[in-house]
């Protein structure tokens, strides 16, 4: 069976995508960050926003001398 990828994600499916919790995709959510959709009483996000938000953010780690 051909492996599908679903533009739009239940809150489990990001959590498993990203290993963020429920509450803080939840933030990105009512921040504006990510996109949502409410469907009955699902709640599915834009993948690709999800991912494009992921990347904007920029992480530089650092040691102390």
């Amino acid at each position: 069976m051909e492996n599908v990828e679903r533009e739009w994600i239940s809150y489990r499916g990001c959590t498993e995508l990203t290993g963020l919790s429920r509450g803080t995709i939840w933030k990105l959510i009512g921040a504006g960050h990510v996109r949502a959709a409410k469907v009955g009483t699902s709640v599915l996000i834009n993948r690709r926003s999800l991912e494009q938000y992921l990347q904007e953010q920029n992480y530089v780690e650092f040691t102390r001398q």
